[in-house]
């Protein structure tokens, strides 16, 4: 079992910051897959980044690509998401989420994609964004 606890959510302006972190206890490993995820209010949830085992190979929404970045800190068992240029429409409870194959098998984008591919999830951190 692998708990995952976000944080850094917060209310900021359009065009604001915002980094975001997820911090994982268990039976952890560095080889996991993460992901993060959002989902506004009345909206299905929908894929925003993903991180192969390892951290060798990231992947992205074409939404946020080229203002967001995932990494992660092995040693701390946590992976970011620098969000910048922030917009209203991306107000949402971002959850991060892992795969349990410690095999640091690098799978195809669909696969970081689908959110069902993880097998745990946070909380979720609320992120909102004013106009």
């Amino acid at each position: 079992q692998v708990l995952l606890v976000e944080s850094g959510g917060g209310l900021v302006q359009a065009g604001d910051s915002l980094r975001l972190s997820c911090a994982a206890s268990g039976r952890t490993s560095s080889n996991f897959a993460m992901g993060w995820f959002r989902q506004a209010p009345g909206k299905e949830r929908e894929f925003v980044a993903a991180i192969s085992a390892g951290g060798m190979f990231t992947y992205y929404s074409d939404s946020v690509k080229g203002r967001f970045t995932i990494s992660r800190d092995n040693a701390k068992n946590t992976v970011y998401l620098q969000m910048n240029s922030l917009k209203p429409e991306e107000t949402a409870v971002y959850y991060c989420a892992s795969n349990r194959d410690s095999s640091g098998t690098v799978y195809n984008i669909n696969f970081y994609r689908s959110g069902a591919s993880y097998d745990y999830w946070g909380q979720g951190t609320q992120v909102t964004v004013s106009s």
